[in-house]
């Protein structure tokens, strides 16, 4: 069960520590898609810890568990473990414990995407009533691009299958040239990198276990680093400066660049484009990639380890 113990007091840390430690980090501005990337990596290596903690627990208090688990290992590595019947009934109320947090995890993961479905569905139902279809017209669901009539200038994009970008005749009417095409080219990063699903997770997490602080800060983060990594896939195609003008013509009647913005990432986004950080040297991008892949590893790490070592 020390093992366990372990792997718990590790996982504990690692939610604790870790946002703090990104949180006092000047880089993921400069790059969000790797700081995604790490924030990723830090979740999974605290749900592995407590997932691998479930296990070694349920190993613990019911030997048809250890069976099942150390089925195809030498006497010596269980040895290893010291599995010994004496903590069964604590060992049995850490593994229930982890085991319902895991079942809650799943539990809000879908109803999180059961939300987001009828939401979408809400969404086309309000889109076929914005922009009907005139006798002769196929369906509206093929539609790449939905255009749909309203003075205040938006555009979205409703995932699918099909994904739809949908513009209203408000930002056609506001953004000109090429900052429509850096407005859709956003919408389009969105959809190629997946993010809805990263949104869905964070949200689920955060949901689920409110007071733990990784959670919290991932949902947070998913939101702001996601809109940065669209700004940046935009503005490689059609420039920073178009991207920042698309934004504000976006935003600019929506109260966000006063005294008390209401979406206060947005001047932050806008600045970030029209004044640029200087990007990681790709040396050091490739370093953190690493470390930061390592980050799941440790948990299987300490897992395993007193296994290999009996077997040396």
């Amino acid at each position: 069960m020390l093992t366990a113990l372990i792997l718990l007091v590790l996982g504990g840390l690692t939610a604790a520590m870790a946002p703090r430690i990104l949180a006092r980090s000047s880089w993921p501005d400069r790059e969000p898609v790797l700081a995604l990337w790490v924030w990723q990596c830090v979740v999974v290596a605290v749900l592995l810890c407590a997932v691998l903690a479930m296990a070694l627990a349920g190993s613990a208090a019911w030997n048809s568990v250890r069976e099942h688990l150390f089925a195809p290992a030498p006497s010596r590595v269980v040895e290893a473990y010291s599995l010994r019947p004496d903590g069964q009934l604590w060992a049995a109320a850490v593994a229930v414990l982890l085991a319902c947090g895991g079942l809650w995890s799943a539990w809000m993961l879908l109803g999180e995407v059961r939300t987001s479905r009828a939401r979408r569905r809400r969404r086309r139902d309000g889109l076929l009533s914005r922009s009907p279809r005139l006798p002769g017209e196929g369906p509206s669901s093929g539609d790449r691009l939905v255009i749909v009539e309203d003075d205040r200038p938006d555009a979205w994009l409703l995932s699918g299958p099909p994904e739809q970008l949908v513009i209203s005749t408000g930002a056609l009417r506001r953004l000109k040239g090429r900052q429509l095409d850096a407005v859709l080219a956003h919408e389009q990063g969105h959809a190629r990198a997946r993010h809805d699903w990263l949104l869905h997770c964070s949200g689920a997490l955060a949901r689920g276990f409110p007071r733990v602080p990784v959670f919290a800060a991932f949902r947070e983060q998913v939101h702001r680093l996601t809109e940065m990594a669209a700004d940046d896939a935009a503005s490689r195609r059609f420039g920073r400066l178009t991207t920042a003008l698309a934004l504000v013509g976006l935003n600019e009647d929506r109260g966000v660049f006063g005294p008390c913005p209401g979406q206060a990432h947005v001047p932050v986004r806008v600045h970030r484009l029209l004044a640029p950080a200087g990007r990681m040297s790709v040396p050091r991008r490739l370093h953190t990639t690493a470390v930061a892949a390592l980050v799941p590893a440790v948990p299987l790490l300490v897992a395993f380890a007193p296994g290999l070592t009996a077997l040396r």
